[in-house]
């Protein structure tokens, strides 16, 4: 794996795992703890986050193809992401579900094709699929190890804590992509110095 495919990795260990934490108390949060909340409530935001999703990630990933800002659309993403589980400490009904999962989708929808043609471009050569399969079992190992525990934390320490904590995992997996746009304008500026030492060099050659 190169450094790009990595620090993708390790961001998305830390929001995916951050959000398998609440995954399972989701619902009994909504039903029990929200003004208006039920069963029918928890499915329904479910539904907006996903029909959100969906309808902003297939004519964003056509600009985020044209774009040269790819890494900045991926942390803007992922910075929406990350805020909705501190909403969630402010949430008292059922419209702010609503809202908190609407933004949920849109933040998805922005992170999910940028990541993707990002790690795709990034694929060591040959390794395709052992790379795929080193990303997936760290996910899937992460999100039901976390699954466990956030319920542990709830039971325990109630609803706002997992949210906090969540919203802690979800923030640093944010902050480890400025370290791919730091090495993204890195790489920029040496390819930028090498293109004006060859200019140079053809210059001097004329003369």
């Amino acid at each position: 794996m190169n450094q790009t495919t990595k620090l993708l990795m390790i961001s998305d260990i830390f929001v995916l795992t951050g959000f398998g934490l609440i995954q399972p108390i989701l619902a009994i949060f909504i039903s029990d703890g929200v003004t208006g909340g039920d069963i029918f409530s928890a499915g329904m935001a479910s539904t907006l986050f996903l029909v959100t999703k969906s309808l902003v990630q297939l004519p964003f990933s056509k600009h985020i193809d044209d774009s040269e800002s790819k890494i900045s659309w991926l942390i803007v993403g992922t910075a929406l992401i990350a805020a909705v589980p501190i909403i969630y400490l402010f949430i008292t009904d059922i419209h702010q579900v609503y809202v908190a999962e609407i933004l949920y989708g849109l933040g998805s929808g922005m992170a999910y094709p940028t990541w993707v043609g990002l790690w795709s471009a990034n694929l060591m050569e040959g390794r395709e699929s052992f790379e795929w399969s080193v990303y997936s079992t760290s996910t899937g190992l992460g999100t039901a190890g976390t699954a466990a525990i956030g319920a542990t934390i709830a039971s325990v320490a109630g609803f706002s804590a997992t949210f906090v904590l969540t919203g802690i995992m979800c923030l640093l997996g944010c902050l480890i992509l400025f370290l791919l746009e730091r090495g993204h304008e890195r790489e920029v500026r040496s390819k930028e110095a090498i293109r004006t030492r060859l200019v140079l060099s053809r210059d001097l050659a004329a003369e």
